[in-house]
């Protein structure tokens, strides 16, 4: 017999016997089918056929399918900045897509949290604001300068930054062009652009090419992107608008989701500040229905109470209010849809409405109509085996950066099978005595081993950068 002859199943004790897998006698004398030799051998049992799935088949198949899941998925608590441990490898097939007119990156409103922040104020020449303002000169850069008094070369520190980069942009695209600012800071009293426009403030600027072609002017708005303005508009024909977030806006990194003092409900009726939560509560979250329910804190993703950031602060219109991180995620309603879905808390609008737990113990819509920034000392991220929780009466996510419930929960599963694992492995029958000294014993262990990230979310967030798009990310 040669090597890789197809030969039948051989069961040696049985003859005439057919391989309930592949439907294959196992006389040596039946029809040649599917399987194989190796060697000079045949197979001596029908449980040696290809298509026979064994248990550790059945092993190595769920191995596999654990570790896909771990490693195209991520979520994280209010994780770490953009950039932690690697940095992200930029696609060599990538080609950059130029806007269309009226398009606009991000897609929501210039003066959101998620995009160039609110408007601080006007500047003066002789406001004391006025001293940070910075002086741009570049050779890279031409300035239209109309007015004549230099203050198109007046802007904020982080719109220099993000102008310098473009210029350098606009150089190794079109090796003979230049770019050109119309408009940057503005002290003109007749608010011409908008009581309210960044450009009062140098935190805005018009921008064209030096030589005003402009069938150019979609890839310069995509090239101003990409340079890390915080919203861009392909407004006309004429130029670029581009702005930025105010210099005093600070990054998040190393996040928490909650501020310490945040309050949950638990399961025996009482409230507990988030810096008080121990590992086993059970405190008021949502269910895929939509419904509250109790569900057990399983782990922390975040905890940090001496660690300052900055939140976003959302207050309904009838007074609750929930402050979170930027890149959070926070349940809301779409009334014309009839759906509920999960956006980042930065790109909440006031036109929004969120779901507040009321004094009829449901979930109701309630409109948001106050978005401020604000810092706070102490951050807090629970993990609930829902991935949810309801903190001031409003219901959010337990995950962030991600902007996907479902996927954010998949990637948590591990964690939740070893919680259960443990769970099983404590009886329940125990004294209260007993039960008391188990909680004083967690709470300690969160306090003394646990300040910072969860090894699991960093481990997560390490790989995000290489198997999750740029449009799924915060």
């Amino acid at each position: 017999m040669k090597q890789n002859q197809r030969v039948p199943c051989l069961n040696i004790e049985i003859a005439e016997h057919f391989c309930s897998d592949c439907d294959i006698r196992s006389n040596v004398n039946s029809e040649i089918r599917d399987t194989y030799a190796r060697s000079n051998f045949y197979y001596l049992s029908i449980l040696c056929c290809l298509k026979r799935k064994t248990i550790s088949s059945y092993l190595r198949y769920s191995f596999h399918i654990l570790l896909i899941i771990c490693l195209i998925t991520s979520a994280f608590g209010c994780g770490p900045g953009r950039s932690f441990g690697f940095s992200h490898r930029r696609n060599l097939n990538y080609r950059p897509k130029p806007l269309v007119q009226k398009e606009h990156v991000p897609n929501i409103p210039e003066q959101t949290l998620g995009a160039s922040g609110v408007s601080e104020g006007a500047i003066k020449r002789d406001s004391p604001n006025f001293k940070k303002l910075i002086w741009v000169e570049s050779d890279y850069i031409v300035f239209k300068d109309e007015e004549g008094t230099g203050a198109d070369r007046f802007m904020s520190r982080r719109c220099k930054d993000k102008l310098d980069i473009l210029a350098i942009s606009v150089i190794n695209q079109w090796p003979t062009t230049r770019l050109r600012v119309i408009e940057s800071w503005d002290e003109d009293g007749e608010y011409l652009h908008g009581k309210n426009s960044l450009h009062y403030e140098g935190r805005a600027v018009d921008i064209t090419t030096d030589d005003r072609d402009t069938s150019k002017y979609g890839m310069l708005a995509r090239l101003a992107v990409e340079a890390g303005f915080d919203w861009v508009y392909y407004e006309n024909r004429d130029y670029i608008h581009c702005s930025v977030k105010s210099d005093s806006f600070h990054t998040p990194h190393d996040s928490g989701c909650f501020t310490k003092d945040s309050i949950v409900l638990t399961s025996n009726g009482s409230t507990k500040a988030m810096s008080d939560l121990i590992i086993g509560d059970r405190v008021l979250s949502v269910n895929d229905h939509g419904e509250p329910i109790f569900s057990e804190i399983i782990l922390f993703m975040d905890r940090n109470l001496e660690q300052t950031e900055q939140f976003i602060q959302l207050t309904t219109e009838k007074g609750a209010v929930l402050t979170v991180t930027p890149a959070h995620l926070v349940m809301i309603w779409n009334p014309e849809k009839m759906l509920a879905s999960y956006v980042f808390a930065d790109q909440i609008t006031r036109k929004d409405q969120v779901f507040v737990h009321d004094f009829t113990k449901a979930l109701r819509p309630e409109r948001v109509i106050k978005l401020e920034t604000v810092t706070r000392k102490g951050v807090v991220a629970p993990l609930t085996r829902a991935g949810t929780i309801v903190v001031n009466s409003v219901a959010a996510s337990c995950y962030a950066i991600v902007n996907s419930q479902k996927l954010a929960h998949w990637s948590l599963a591990p964690m939740r099978l070893w919680s259960s694992i443990l769970s099983y492995m404590h009886p329940s029958n125990q004294s209260k005595e007993t039960v008391k000294e188990e909680k004083r014993k967690k709470r300690l262990a969160v306090e003394e081993y646990q300040s910072g990230v969860h090894w699991y979310a960093k481990a997560l967030y390490t790989i995000k950068d290489y198997v999750l798009p740029i449009t799924w990310r915060h």
